[in-house]
C-alpha cells in the first residue's frame, strides 16, 4: 500500500535589512524585512534514515534568501517574493512547491500598519 506524506520544513522570521521600495528615499535609508520560506518536499526517506543528504540543506537556503534580499534593490516586495520562489525551486531539485512571504515592516503608508506581506507559491512542473 502506498501511502501519502505531506512534508515540509519552514525557516520562519529570517529578519534583514535592506533597501526596497517604490519610494527614492526607501532605497537610501533602507527598511527591516522579514521572511518566511515553506520548503513542502517528501523527507520520508531523510527522516527514516535520519540522512541529511536526503533533505534541504537550511544554510543553503538561508544564504539564497539573503543573497535576494541584500545584493540588488527593487521596487515591490512581491518580486522579492517572486524571485526568490523561483531560484530556490531551480537550485534545490528535492524541493516540490516553495512558499515565500516577504514583510516590509512599517511600510510608508499614510498610517500605522505594522507590516506590508506578499507572498507567493509554485510547484515543480
Amino acid at each position: 500500500m502506498t501511502q501519502y506524506s505531506h512534508s515540509c520544513v519552514r525557516l520562519t522570521n529570517i529578519v534583514f535589512y535592506a533597501h526596497h521600495g517604490v519610494l527614492k528615499e526607501e532605497h537610501t535609508v533602507g527598511a527591516k524585512y522579514e521572511v518566511d520560506a515553506e520548503l513542502s518536499f517528501d523527507f520520508t526517506e531523510a527522516a527514516e534514515n535520519d540522512d541529511i543528504t536526503k533533505t534541504v540543506d537550511y544554510g543553503a537556503v538561508y544564504r539564497k534568501i539573503r543573497e535576494a534580499l541584500t545584493h540588488k534593490k527593487y521596487f515591490l516586495i512581491e518580486a522579492v517574493a517572486y524571485k526568490i520562489a523561483n531560484e530556490l525551486l531551480h537550485d534545490f531539485s528535492v524541493l516540490d512547491r516553495v512558499s515565500i512571504k516577504v514583510r516590509k515592516r512599517n511600510p510608508p503608508v499614510d498610517g500605522i500598519c505594522d507590516f506590508a506581506e506578499a507572498d507567493y507559491s509554485i510547484n515543480r512542473s
